[in-house]
């Protein structure tokens, strides 16, 4: 076995939870909290001897936060329920572990779009996801896009997480609404301001990156219609901090 506890946040996950499960059965704990499935995924995780914990939903960060606070290892991998381990990361953990050569690893997480891979020269966003108890944690201020810090040594990862969780446009479409009504309270609860340049500039500017500078035009058409996507979840985000501060005013 391998000593690190994974810890998941889960609700409604049955189509990709197995291959997910599946990817970390050789570790030595698995733990999984549930906020409310109605589908397969308890008795998914079941078949795997995972820990499940059911907790009603929290926030991103409070929840992953919480599966944190069940692990006995040391040694931690934070996944989402649509997410696999590569064989070359799984590699990568087991010498991290051994040679104690870094505290966490900074992970690409390589997004499967439409069902399809990412072109092999893609440029990936990076998370650190594995990391040691003692040392990392989350902001628990943070609606969306919760990130763990670590108070140590942290080395890029060269093998991957695979993101499965985009098959459709329209489930990206769903966590496009869902993630820019979480970022746009965030950034109100930061007393940040939308203006009209912002609006204008934010999803050509946003578009650019992801489909020139992070590659995606090497994804053909696939590239051209997630990098709209990602620019339309730019614009929303400030477009609905608008929206806050208009009806704010409205009621003071």
């Amino acid at each position: 076995m391998i000593p690190v506890s994974v810890y998941i946040i889960t609700k409604n996950c049955e189509s990709t939870l197995h291959a997910t499960l599946a990817s970390v059965a050789d570790f030595a704990e698995i733990i999984l909290v549930d906020s409310g499935s109605t589908d397969k995924t308890i008795e998914i995780a079941q078949a795997f001897n995972c820990k499940i914990y059911h907790q009603e939903w929290l926030g991103f960060a409070k929840q992953k936060q919480l599966a944190l606070s069940y692990c006995q290892q040391d040694w931690l991998l934070n996944l989402d329920g649509d997410e696999v381990v590569s064989p070359e990361l799984k590699a990568e953990m087991e010498s991290c572990i051994r040679d104690n050569s870094a505290d966490g690893l900074d992970i690409p997480i390589v997004n499967y779009f439409l069902g399809f891979p990412p072109p092999r020269f893609s440029r990936f966003n990076c998370r650190i996801r594995f990391f040691k108890r003692s040392l990392g944690g989350y902001d628990l201020n943070k609606q969306v896009h919760e990130s763990i810090s670590v108070k140590g040594r942290v080395k890029r990862a060269v093998g991957g997480i695979r993101h499965y969780g985009e098959d459709t446009i329209a489930i990206r479409m769903d966590k496009t609404n869902w993630y820019s009504s979480l970022g746009a309270q965030e950034k109100a609860a930061k007393g940040k301001q939308s203006s009209l340049l912002k609006l204008v500039l934010v999803f050509p500017f946003t578009f650019l990156k992801s489909y020139i500078l992070r590659r995606n035009f090497l994804n053909g058409q696939r590239g051209f219609i997630g990098s709209m996507i990602s620019a339309f979840y730019a614009f929303l985000k400030e477009a609905k901090l608008y929206e806050s501060h208009v009806k704010k005013n409205s009621r003071d």
